[in-house]
């Protein structure tokens, strides 16, 4: 469609003749944008149709991914019938305000309309995106009420959305019911599940189960078991069904030779994975993405770097996940030569600086104490999400620079970019090393009470090294004795730690019991508390403590401490 569409419909329906209707159908399903179907529409209001039931349903479903529009078609209709509230119901659960179906939903229940499988599925698609747990439930309720359980496509939905907001016991139990009436796709939803809580052996009893039950896997089976075995680090299992795909006949498939390399990259199985990858012929950019990362993350940087360079003399473009994972491979090892070259590779591809590669690069250049080019990455930016603001935050905070940090931290939410858990833990450590506590404080109870997070350990952690890196240390311990996880012993060590700077020694020797009953032998423990000793002048039970610590290194089987390990690398 294009801007001579209103001369097309002119020789078309020059007099309206009484195939009108049709005519006007048949060019709806030919518009993409609502400038297009806003044409038709002014058509169909002039041949009178607008009181067409069926030209009007037709008209709000070429309109279901414009929902504005949409909403406004349908608020304009006197009399709406079933298919038309079930086309709005779609319209807003595949929309960016998925809640609104929930109005539309009991609107059509007011109407007294009587609803089908596609009023239900549609509304629990929406309830799965919003994570709305309690209206889900309450539409479950609704579909027993009403019979429509019976339904496979009702019966799946209502498993996906289970499964999405992890009600994962909810999920198996509706599988469980009338089991004779599950299909391949309700197998599929409930394995998916599984694997969204990280129960992955779970999941291979499953697929035993559903081969026995006589199912046929399908590519999306395959792929959901690989990530199982692929958590479970079994190299057998990976191979035995590495057998199964070529025998489906899916080892052609691109997605599932991308799982593979996955399974043998986690298993230390590189040389199998880059077999697999050569033996593909057609490569799309996700595969090259795959091996890049999986190179990264086993340390084999220059393999990964040869790998990018043989991908670029096969003309295959990359993109943004290409670097991402080798990026944060260098910024963990400090290769900043390579980081530099994947900078250099970025302008010579013309690649956009997006959230992804753009936050890679701020983190890689950060880590490797390049602040100032983390800075310029960072405000050349165009488009900053969450990740980006946080990686920015803690290269300040690692660097000790907490003030900017902190103003950095401000300015994110003053542009609109709401922080998250992992943003806080950020802005907390960097309080920390600054000694900057009654900021730490606010920050902690902002996260709280104008977000509604609920403090981590790693937060607590992070307030508890606050306090006692300012030698509130009673504070610190109270804090502690309040965490939602009593057996947190890097909190409790990070006291001790506090006690010793600080030669407190009635709060150190309290801590040191609380380790021992926590079953926490750590050599770190009896060394702080003979510092704590020694910071107060207590000489002899410093004596004391260390005979103690000695003889406990005695005892160990290999007695040797093991040796710090530092990297430093040269221009060349």
């Amino acid at each position: 469609m294009t801007q001579t569409l209103a001369v097309r419909l002119g020789q078309r329906l020059n007099l309206w003749p009484s195939g009108n209707a049709a005519k006007l159908i048949s060019l709806l399903e030919c518009c993409k944008q609502v400038s297009e179907i806003s044409q038709i529409h002014g058509s169909i209001i002039k041949t009178g149709l607008d009181h067409n039931p069926f030209a009007l349903s037709k008209l709000l479903a070429s309109s279901i991914h414009h929902i504005q529009y949409a909403a406004s078609i349908f608020s304009h209709i006197r009399n709406p019938n079933r298919f038309m509230f079930n086309t709005l119901l779609r319209a807003y659960s595949i929309s960016d305000d998925p809640k609104q179906a929930f109005l539309v939903f009991n609107n059509l229940r007011a109407r007294n309309i009587v609803l089908d499988q596609f009023s239900f599925s549609t509304t629990l698609k929406a309830c799965a995106r919003e994570l709305a747990i309690g209206t889900g439930q309450g539409i479950h309720g609704v579909v027993v009420r009403s019979g429509h359980g019976g339904f496979i496509t009702v019966k799946n939905t209502l498993l996906h959305f289970y499964c999405v907001c992890g009600k994962i016991e909810d999920a198996h139990h509706l599988f469980d019911e009338f089991p004779q009436r599950n299909d391949l796709i309700s197998w599929n939803t409930l394995m998916g599940g599984y694997l969204h809580v990280s129960q992955p052996c779970v999941i291979v009893d499953l697929f035993k189960q559903m081969c026995i039950g006589g199912f046929e896997a399908s590519v999306t089976t395959v792929l959901y078991l690989l990530s199982a075995i692929g958590e479970l680090g079994s190299y057998l299992g990976g191979e035995s069904v590495h057998g199964y795909c070529i025998k489906m006949g899916f080892s052609y498939n691109l997605h599932v030779v991308t799982a593979l390399i996955d399974v043998y990259a986690k298993n230390g199985e590189i040389d199998l994975a880059r077999r697999i990858f050569n033996g593909v012929a057609e490569k799309d950019v996700v595969l090259w993405n795959c091996l890049v990362d999986k190179y990264a993350k086993c340390g084999m940087v220059e393999e990964a770097v040869a790998l990018l360079r043989l991908m670029k003399l096969e003309r295959t473009k990359p993109n943004s996940s290409t670097l991402a994972g080798l990026l944060s491979a260098c910024a963990a090892s400090g290769f900043v030569s390579v980081g530099r070259f994947i900078k250099d590779y970025v302008e010579e591809e013309r690649l956009v600086l997006d959230a992804v590669l753009g936050t890679a690069l701020v983190d890689m250049y950060a880590k490797c104490g390049f602040l100032d080019k983390a800075l310029d990455i960072f405000e050349s930016m165009e488009n900053r999400d969450v990740k980006s603001w946080t990686a920015m935050i803690s290269g300040y905070g690692v660097h000790g620079e907490a003030g900017n940090a902190l103003r950095l931290f401000y300015r994110m939410e003053a542009e609109g970019c709401q922080p998250n858990e992992v943003t806080f833990l950020a802005v907390l450590s960097a309080c920390g090393h600054a000694g900057l506590v009654r900021e730490g404080v606010s920050c902690f109870e902002m996260m709280v009470c104008k977000y509604g997070f609920v403090p981590k350990v790693e937060h607590y952690g992070c307030m508890i090294d606050l306090l006692g890196r300012a030698g509130l240390l009673e504070e610190a311990h109270n804090l502690i004795e309040r965490l939602p996880i009593k057996s947190d012993v890097t909190a409790w060590r990070a006291l001790l730690s506090a006690c010793r700077v600080y030669g407190y020694v009635a709060l150190g020797e309290v801590v040191q019991r609380v380790l021992a009953e926590l079953n926490d032998d750590h050599p770190t423990n009896a060394m702080l508390l003979s510092g704590t000793y020694a910071i107060a002048g207590r000489l002899h039970d410093n004596t004391n403590m260390q005979k103690t610590v000695e003889g406990e290194m005695v005892r160990e089987e290999n007695p040797v401490k093991e040796a710090g390990l530092s990297t430093i690398e040269l221009d060349s």
